[in-house]
């Protein structure tokens, strides 16, 4: 199909497409080119996208709107819930533990599914909660993940809180010790009661996707259990980031030519 041919639907996609692309927000003429198509239909294009929410235009630039961010984040944390529940099930069931899917946002980590077994239903699964970097083991398995750069703001909310950053206590200690191990152990932070161990997942890139945490009473973990946690945990992590890169790579995870 040519440009000319395409649909009122392909040309939507086309423009939107190139507004996500973009590391800066292009102008008029830029998206146009960019996508092949002439000047008076993608202004009317945009048009109509701005009118709907799903672009914003400011200053002579367009930018994602309000309703592309909303469906794009929430379609996300579903999707990634959904192709890692498997994984998690089998991690829940091999550690007889709790175990979250969080990922990382500007104001700290969200949960964004949970599993518990019976015998720890005591526990809150905190699900949709969002969690501060310090407190927890899946913020700081992602925090750790990060760029030196990029994770400076997340020091910054550490610091406000009044949790040290400095020392052999500190939240940089925290982030070297994960570093140096590929897990986040955190007892007793939260609550008295609760351990947990986190791994993160990251792109090829490697930056940080999400991360599995694997959560019981702080008693469960001594150093035989700790260990078994973090083998478990290693080969879950391992497997999502392996179906996150085929997922969003385009490739399927049995490609036999098969319906499943």
């Amino acid at each position: 199909m040519t440009k000319g041919s395409a649909s009122a639907v392909d040309k939507a996609l086309d423009l939107l497409e190139a507004i996500a692309r973009s590391t800066t927000p292009m102008k008029l003429s830029e998206l146009a080119e960019e996508v092949g198509m002439l000047r008076p239909t993608a202004h009317r294009v945009l048009g109509e996208l701005a009118n709907r929410g799903w672009v914003f235009r400011y200053d002579g630039r367009y930018l994602p709107g309000p309703a592309a961010l909303q469906v794009s984040h929430e379609a996300a944390a579903h999707s990634l819930a959904a192709l890692c529940d498997p994984t998690m099930r089998v991690l829940s069931e091999n550690t007889d533990m709790m175990v979250n899917l969080q990922a990382l946002e500007s104001g700290g980590t969200r949960i964004i599914a949970a599993l518990r077994p019976e015998r720890l239903k005591m526990i809150t699964r905190m699900l949709g909660d969002l969690l501060p970097p310090h407190r927890f083991a899946g913020p700081l398995a992602l925090v750790a993940a990060l760029e030196d750069n990029t994770r400076a703001p997340y020091l910054a909310m550490v610091e406000k809180s009044g949790y040290p950053l400095e020392g052999p206590t500190g939240f940089l200690a925290d982030i070297a010790e994960t570093q140096k191990t590929g897990f986040a152990v955190v007892h007793k932070r939260s609550q008295d009661i609760i351990g947990s161990v986190s791994r993160a997942v990251s792109s090829r890139k490697g930056s940080p996707l999400c991360a599995l945490t694997v959560i019981g009473f702080d008693t469960d973990f001594d150093a035989k259990t700790t260990r078994m946690v973090e083998e478990h945990l290693l080969r879950a992590t391992d497997e999502v980031q392996q179906l996150l890169t085929d997922h969003t790579s385009g490739k399927r995870p049995s490609d036999t030519g098969e319906e499943g």
